[in-house]
């Protein structure tokens, strides 16, 4: 296991809860990752909804292979990247509104 799932499955009660643990933290970073990359505002709340859905249906997949690849450490650095590319994005259109 890598080693956040093996984290997660050594402390929870159960294994049942430790997989449900490890599919919301995936789920979460990769909603994290798509609202910070590729979502976009222009669309419908029930387009959205769709959009989740099989961004959940998705996660069931990477939570299977997260026992095995290092998806959770892949989606935090993933987010981490997004995070400094949209600070610097705007630091940058603060800078060209000012000048």
């Amino acid at each position: 296991m890598s080693g956040v799932a093996r984290y997660i499955y050594e402390y929870s009660p159960n294994y049942t809860i430790a997989g449900y643990i490890l599919l919301a933290v995936i789920f979460v970073l990769t909603a994290i990752v798509y609202h910070l990359g590729f979502a976009r505002t222009a669309l419908k709340a029930w387009q959205t909804a769709v959009i989740y859905v099989f961004l959940f249906l998705g996660c069931i997949i990477l939570t299977f292979l997260a026992f095995f690849l290092p998806m959770v450490e892949g989606l935090i650095v993933a987010a981490l990247v997004l995070i400094v590319y949209k600070v610097r994005l705007r630091r940058d259109k603060k800078k060209e509104a000012t000048s």
